[in-house]
């Protein structure tokens, strides 16, 4: 028979692991002296440890492990665990070829501009929202097309609320869409749980995977941030679709300056 800690070494375990799994009845001694205390096992049990570490290597819990290997689980039962842990390895996967990619992308911007960015682009998914809108059409995209549109947009549209006793729930939003005529609606939103006369209301659909940057300064200068994402999204693989939404996390009416937006453009992933 092996003492505790010769059959820890030729496991490749340690001793506090075996203690563990003993306590868990998942691996009994087969011996316990009952004046020391110390515990024992035979050769044979190697087999049933190894077949535990090699479970516990592919992700399984320790209670899986412990079903599996006292065959309380049918054959159907185990596949499933196993394609269900398949799926969960390759999604892990996934995640980690996206960060690789991300960092590599890190890496040649920092080559060619020679220090690290500071304006950092985050995955996230945008859920969707109730809001209250107005819109109306600028003849671009362009700054100089858009902002004399949409800002008239959001006084009207909370003077609005308002008159109508509706608090905004969020931040303002304002998206884009072309139009046939390559004009293009602007759309001023603010997330309500009301529903205020005079005004649209509607559900603002999800992004599912969302590239996003936050721009601090005046909007004349959003470019530069827009630039970043889109530098971004290229070196990284994705591809995009529309125009970004713009939240306002903080707005200063005497000093542009302090404005501080997030622009949310959709994506997806490589390949």
């Amino acid at each position: 028979m092996f003492t505790i800690g010769d059959f820890a070494a030729f496991g490749q375990v340690s001793a506090r692991t075996l203690r563990h799994y003993d306590a868990l009845g998942l691996l009994r001694p087969a011996k316990v002296d009952e004046t020391t205390g110390y515990r024992f096992y035979t050769a044979e049990q190697f087999s049933r440890l190894n077949r535990i570490v090699a479970l516990k290597d592919l992700g399984f819990s320790l209670q899986q492990i412990g079903e599996i290997v006292d065959a309380k689980l049918s054959a159907e039962e185990l596949r499933g665990m196993l394609r269900l842990r398949q799926a969960q390895l390759e999604d892990e996967l996934a995640r980690s070829t996206n960060r690789l990619a991300s960092v590599e992308a890190r890496l040649r911007l920092i080559e060619k501009e020679g220090h690290m960015p500071t304006d950092d682009v985050v995955l996230k998914r945008i859920a969707p929202i109730r809001v209250a809108e107005l819109s109306a059409i600028a003849p671009s995209y362009d700054g100089e097309d858009v902002g004399p549109v949409v800002q008239p947009l959001f006084g009207q549209l909370f003077e609005r609320l308002y008159a109508a006793g509706v608090d905004p729930a969020g931040s303002p939003i304002a998206y884009y869409e072309d139009l046939e005529d390559e004009t293009v609606r602007v759309h001023a939103a603010v997330p309500v749980t009301a529903d205020p006369a005079d005004v649209d209301v509607l559900e603002l659909p999800e992004l599912a995977q969302a590239a996003t940057i936050v721009h601090q300064g005046d909007m004349m200068a959003a470019d530069r941030s827009m630039q970043t994402l889109a530098r971004w999204i290229q070196d990284n693989g994705y591809r995009s679709h529309g125009y970004a939404r713009e939240v306002t996390l903080q707005f200063d009416p005497d000093n542009p300056a302090n404005w501080v937006h997030e622009f949310q453009i959709q994506v997806t992933a490589p390949g």
